[in-house]
């Protein structure tokens, strides 16, 4: 560790950094067929071996987090997908769903140290830690990681803010990792009891939105807060950085953004679902699709740091629409421009007078032809089991922000 990085590989020339992932793929992806159930299934018929660019992993299948809970039930208790047995686990969590989740045995399973060195935690800190650490995996996620940077931990958990304001006041904690909107309430509950909080001068932040009037709050009393992007089936994915542009992300992980509903990448700076492959060896997931939207930032961080930037969180790839009591999925939208070969496309749900109105607007740089309109609309029926009309639009109309599904009906 420097006074500024967690380690050499953060300061990387890009291109050195791409062929190290890019050397390294091979033996995750082999690993993962031979000791993972699910994955030796599903790449039963893919050569590791021949898995050494982006272009090459885009051809894989995806794995979807919406689809864990069916995939665990199936095949109890981690859907097939782990590669280290639950006997060889150091803790086994339950999220809400409930989906189980894994945690190895090495140090800093879910690599958030890197993150916590980035918002300022170095050793010999004293860090309030309150995120749960009841059944879900935030509270050892954090906890571990801090140790690993050298940190004292105090597992204050959730809830029991007055307890909470007076350990404040008496352990003087110097950080917090929790969400932002509980270290708002646990520095009011200090205002209430008249306890000093001043001792908190940093926080790393995660599990919801960072929202500017709770920004501008925390920043207000002195605290330098940071925010961090991560799941609980991968730990972290991206950290913010004291250059305050995008989220850096993190060393161990080859991240893609896809188009909603498929497994194909979109251009640089275009917003669609991250999807993750992290070089873990006991949870050895493949292009695991986390349903979050996010977009590639151009160029590299002031802070030194020169890995892939994104825009952090920007909500839910998962746009599944009902119209005329029918679902409408992305995959439903990707299918039929996959169909036709077509651009980018948007399917706009309206309701007028009463009744529910689809249309298809495609961008197409070339003038419109009613014959392919026709036969667009067919395939939209056929695809969806519902009429809708289809609209070809000017390249680059429609809006960038990773929607294909566009639910706009008034509902008040």
């Amino acid at each position: 560790m420097t006074a500024e990085h967690y380690d050499a590989l953060e300061t990387r020339e890009p291109g050195a950094r791409e062929r190290d992932l890019m050397a390294r793929l091979p033996g995750q992806l082999a690993h993962a067929r031979k000791a993972s159930a699910h994955f030796g299934a599903a790449l039963a018929a893919v050569g590791a071996e021949d898995i050494r660019t982006r272009p090459a992993l885009a051809r894989l299948p995806v794995t979807r987090k919406s689809a864990l809970m069916d995939l665990q039930r199936a095949s109890p208790p981690f859907g097939g997908l782990n590669a280290t047995p639950a006997s060889g686990l150091a803790r086994i969590f339950v999220s809400p769903g409930p989906i189980y989740d894994p945690e190895g045995r090495r140090p800093d399973f879910w690599r958030t140290a890197r993150a916590l060195f980035a918002a300022g935690f170095r050793a010999g800190d004293v860090v309030l830690n309150c995120y749960s650490y009841h059944l879900t995996p935030a509270g050892s996620m954090f906890e571990t990681g801090l140790h690993r940077v050298g940190c004292a931990v105090i597992p204050g958990g959730v809830g029991q803010t007055e307890m909470q304001a007076r350990a404040i006041a008496d352990l003087r904690p110097s950080g917090y990792v929790g969400t932002p909107s509980f270290l708002k309430m646990i520095l009011e509950k200090c205002d209430e009891l008249g306890v000093d909080s001043s001792s908190i001068r940093r926080a790393l932040v995660s599990g919801e939105a960072f929202l500017p009037p709770v920004r501008e709050f925390v920043r207000a009393r002195g605290i330098d807060a940071y925010q961090a992007y991560g799941t609980a089936d991968l730990g972290i994915i991206a950290y913010e950085t004291p250059a305050r542009e995008g989220l850096v992300v993190d060393e161990e992980v080859v991240l893609e953004i896809v188009r909603p509903g498929t497994g194909d990448p979109v251009a640089e700076g275009e917003v669609g679902e991250v999807v993750v492959t992290p070089f873990n060896e006991d949870y050895p997931l493949v292009r695991f699709a986390t349903g979050d939207l996010s977009a590639v930032l151009p160029g590299t961080s002031p802070c030194g740091r020169t890995n892939t930037r994104i825009r952090g969180w920007m909500g839910r790839a998962d746009q599944t629409t009902k119209a005329r009591g029918l679902f409408v999925h992305p995959e439903q939208v990707a299918e039929v421009v996959r169909r036709h070969a077509l651009g980018r496309a948007r399917l706009v749900v309206e309701n007028e007078g009463g009744n529910d109105k689809l249309t298809l607007r495609v961008e197409r740089g070339a003038a419109a032809d009613p014959a392919l309109q026709q036969a667009v609309e067919a395939t939209l029926r056929d695809v969806t089991k519902l009429r809708g009309d289809v609209q070809f639009v000017e390249a680059g109309a429609l809006p960038n922000d990773g929607k294909v599904i566009e639910d706009a009906r008034q509902y008040a």
